[in-house]
């Protein structure tokens, strides 16, 4: 599916925008190779002597009379932090209507990454900088968050709209 930028009026709500592209994308939180207590079951083993019997399925063992142990993953949490370079070079193809330029192409898939972190409860921040660092926000989760730095990327797109 293709999404035209122009048909959205994205200085007028960036979220939106983002919503859009990330919806129907999550197909779960991130899965971790360790494997310990958890609400997301995993399997079966059989049990081998002298392992710690805490883990051990007693109602299957009451059926079948053999021992198993249920295993667990554990899922991980993600600390992101996007960085975004506005200086003059990211303006390029220069007044090209047929394509967005670097500098929007890069507000536009930082806003849907924030949505997609948001939405599976993951920490992000965002450094927007040029020749100096212009804005820097550390990694949080909330939406309070989230919408303090969608503002940062929205002011940012008007900025540049204005130059």
């Amino acid at each position: 599916m293709s999404i035209d930028y122009r048909s959205i009026n994205i200085l007028e709500n960036l979220d939106f925008f983002a919503t859009q592209v990330v919806e129907g994308f999550i197909t779960g939180l991130h899965k971790s190779p360790f494997h310990g207590f958890s609400v997301e079951f995993a399997e079966h083993r059989i049990y081998n002597p002298g392992e710690s019997i805490k883990n051990i399925d007693w109602k299957l063992f009451a059926r079948t009379d053999k021992m198993f142990t249920k295993r667990f993953e554990e899922e991980t949490n993600l600390r992101c932090h996007l960085v975004v370079d506005c200086s003059s070079s990211m303006f390029f193809p220069y007044n090209n209507d047929s394509s967005i330029d670097k500098l929007t192409f890069s507000i536009l898939s930082s806003a849907c990454l924030m949505n997609l972190f948001k939405r599976q409860r993951d920490a992000f921040g965002i450094s927007l900088f040029s020749k100096s660092l212009d804005f820097h926000k550390k990694p949080k989760v909330s939406k309070k968050h989230y919408f303090q730095l969608m503002y940062e990327l929205e002011k940012k797109l008007k900025q540049k709209k204005k130059s």
